[in-house]
């Protein structure tokens, strides 16, 4: 399996929290497998989420990995979802490179009893029905890129295909797999959080093998003929072959991402690149918590005020930050 220019044989365990990119030349296919433990595991750690959504999370996290990480400049790769079912909206915000932090909202409630106790719950189930918001921000001096796709009680894997199908245009395929690992350690049995992933794109030089049919309804009056357009042969072995990936094949710690692509493509060859790594990390500072709160209005920060002191938990990271009213005095010019 070449690399770099040379050929050698795959490593035989797992990198976790890592990124591979590769190649499959002869059938015109690109893609990455992403592997994630102790910075999945340290997300949804500090939130204490039930498992189904933490679960559920951590699917999102990987698919924004998956996505994030083909930006090509310092800037960040939003995921959003916000929707009617119990899991009412979740964000993961990737900054590149390889800084992910993310949160959820849900309704324990609705979630009920047994679904605290279970990561068996069908995503579509906990979504519900609404839209999946994918931005791209390039920084404070550029534009927004925002690409949405409806939510319809579907897995996050069928809203990616919906997206890159009607958005990108790209011949896409996404795998995603998230599972608590039970561990034997000195102190005793401790469950982890594991998860992995692999996007699979068809990019060929000859551009005219990419196309598609047209969307529908598309602009064809009433009683046309659907517009049919063969599937170019790559691209179906491309599918099938990644439709083989089980679950366990992308978390487990025992198979390396390289041997989990010879295992798929060593009957063409498959070419890797180097690996970039991920990392839990929140943006959030004390100093960004108190600028936020100079900038309300004295009445409002006065409203925040309990047993003598102003508290703020960050969404994302679940840190306590606690101030004194006085360092946080009336801003200059408040909000």
């Amino acid at each position: 399996m070449p690399s770099e220019g040379t050929s050698r044989a795959p490593a035989d365990l797992a990198t976790d929290d890592t990124i591979l990119p590769f190649e499959v030349a002869a059938l015109d296919l690109r893609g990455r497998v992403v592997r994630l433990g102790p910075a999945l595991d340290d997300i949804l750690g500090r939130h204490g989420y039930p498992a189904s959504i933490s679960k559920l999370l951590g699917e999102a996290i990987v698919l924004t990995v998956l996505l994030g990480s083909s930006l090509k400049f310092d800037g960040r790769f939003i995921v959003q979802t916000k929707t009617d079912g119990p899991v009412r909206m979740i964000v993961v915000d990737y900054r590149s490179p390889g800084k992910i932090r993310a949160c959820a909202q849900f309704d324990p409630a609705v979630l009920g009893s047994v679904h605290e106790k279970s990561t068996g719950i069908p995503a579509g189930d906990l979504l519900g029905r609404g839209h999946l918001a994918m931005t791209i921000d390039q920084g404070a001096d550029m534009s927004r890129y925002q690409g949405l796709v409806a939510l319809t009680g579907g897995s996050l894997e069928e809203a990616a295909h919906e997206y890159f199908l009607r958005s990108e245009q790209i011949p896409t395929k996404v795998r995603l797999a998230v599972a608590e690992e039970l561990r034997a350690g000195g102190g005793g049995p401790h469950h982890r959080w594991r998860a992995g992933g692999m996007l699979l794109q068809f990019l060929p030089k000859k551009v005219e093998r990419m196309r598609g049919p047209d969307l529908d309804p598309g602009d064809a009056p009433e009683g046309t003929a659907a517009h049919v357009v063969p599937m170019d042969d790559a691209w179906i072995e491309g599918q099938s072959l990644i439709a083989t990936v089980e679950d366990i094949e992308l978390i487990d710690p025992d198979l390396s991402s390289e041997r989990l692509l010879y295992r798929l493509f060593h009957e063409h060859g498959v070419r890797v690149f180097k690996p970039s790594g991920v990392e839990a990390k929140c943006s959030c500072s004390r100093e960004s918590v108190t600028n936020m709160l100079k900038s309300f209005s004295k009445d409002d920060r006065d409203h925040m005020i309990q047993d003598g002191v102003i508290s703020v938990t960050c969404e994302f990271c679940s840190t306590k930050y606690v101030f004194a009213p006085a360092e946080v005095g009336v801003a200059e010019n408040p909000l």
